[in-house]
This record gives C-alpha cells, sequence and structure tokens, in this order.
C-alpha cells in the first residue's frame, strides 16, 4: 500500500468539490462524507439509504459498529453531508436497503478501485500533485480536525490508532512545529 496525503489546502478541497459535481452527485458526495467523517472506506462504501437518513432529512449522527470491538461508534453529519445528501436522495427513487454509493451497473456498491479512480481523477483534474488515494478522505478529516483544535486524542480514536504519535505520523503532522490554538467558548 502506497503512502498517501491529505489534502491540506481549503480552495483546492472546493475545487475537489467542484471537480466532482461535474462527474456525479454520488461522486461528490462520497468524498464530502469521507472528509468530514474519517469513515474508512470500507465503512463508507457499506453504508446504507437508512443509515443516513431517516426517510425525510439527514439524521444528525451515523452509528456504525466496530468489528474489532463490537464497540458502537456515532459520527456526526454536519450541514456540508446534510446538503449534499438532500440533493442525491431527491433524484432517484430510493429503498431504505440500497447502498448509498451504488453502481451504475448493479445495485452492489461502487468497489474500492472505482473510489480510488473516482478520487485521483479529480485530484489530477485540479491540479495535485501529490500521492492521493481513498485514504486521503480520512486523511483529510483528521489533518484539518487537528488544525481546528480538536484533540489528538480524539482523533486518535475516530481513527482507530494505538497512539498519538502513530496519528500524527499518519496524518502528516510535526509535532514540533507550533500552532495556534484558538479556544472559542463564545459564551
Amino acid at each position: 500500500m502506497q503512502f498517501v496525503n491529505p489534502i491540506r489546502d481549503v480552495k483546492t478541497i472546493q475545487a475537489m468539490k467542484e471537480e466532482l459535481r461535474k462527474h456525479s452527485v454520488r461522486d461528490l458526495l462520497l468524498f464530502v462524507l469521507g472528509i468530514n467523517t474519517g469513515i474508512s472506506l470500507l465503512d463508507l462504501l457499506n453504508l446504507t439509504v437508512q443509515d443516513v437518513w431517516d426517510g425525510q432529512n439527514a439524521k444528525q449522527f451515523l452509528y456504525l459498529k466496530d468489528e474489532k470491538t463490537g464497540e458502537e461508534k456515532a459520527y456526526y453529519l454536519n450541514s456540508k453531508i446534510a446538503e449534499i445528501l438532500s440533493e442525491y436522495l431527491a433524484n432517484v427513487d430510493w429503498k431504505s436497503e440500497d447502498y448509498l454509493f451504488k453502481s451504475k451497473k448493479d445495485c452492489r456498491p461502487i468497489t474500492r478501485q472505482q473510489a480510488y479512480r473516482i478520487i485521483n481523477h479529480s485530484a489530477r483534474e485540479v491540479g495535485i500533485s501529490e500521492k492521493i488515494g481513498t485514504n486521503t478522505l480520512r486523511k483529510t478529516f483528521g489533518y484539518h480536525a487537528y488544525y481546528r483544535g480538536v484533540a489528538i486524542s480524539i482523533l486518535k480514536s475516530i481513527l482507530h490508532h494505538h497512539s498519538t504519535a502513530e496519528t500524527l505520523k499518519y496524518l502528516g503532522i510535526d509535532r514540533t512545529e507550533k500552532r495556534t490554538i484558538k479556544v472559542d467558548v463564545n459564551l
């Protein structure tokens, strides 16, 4: 498995969204859901409509069972996800058990290889020259969460890592780098 990088620049993320939208809202949703939750690709591809949609609106949380521990984890589905999810689900008559990222060929989810092609192609189209892959989605989530003040211990848990050092390395973060932390309680 090759090492891939997060997308560090927010303008590049926006360009990726625009590029993915040109191809399909499904592909855009895959990207947005991945970079906003940090869910693994396998879990993303196995999502069904009922996992994220209550019949009229996006659910606030997605609950997934950890295969190793059996523990159920909650992932927040923010307004960016809800907006694209609503747009995506409005286009087709969906059944609750349908895979969210359904292949255009059959009722199965798209493959890991197809997800890679989608992400990699769009990255090249917007001029990203770094190594990009499906793991880029999780890394982008973690990288931006870290720089927005989310504790590394929380990210370690979300990403299922054994140590904070592993998480920092995974995200491509230099521990010696100084960062300004803005704690805005805003009471």
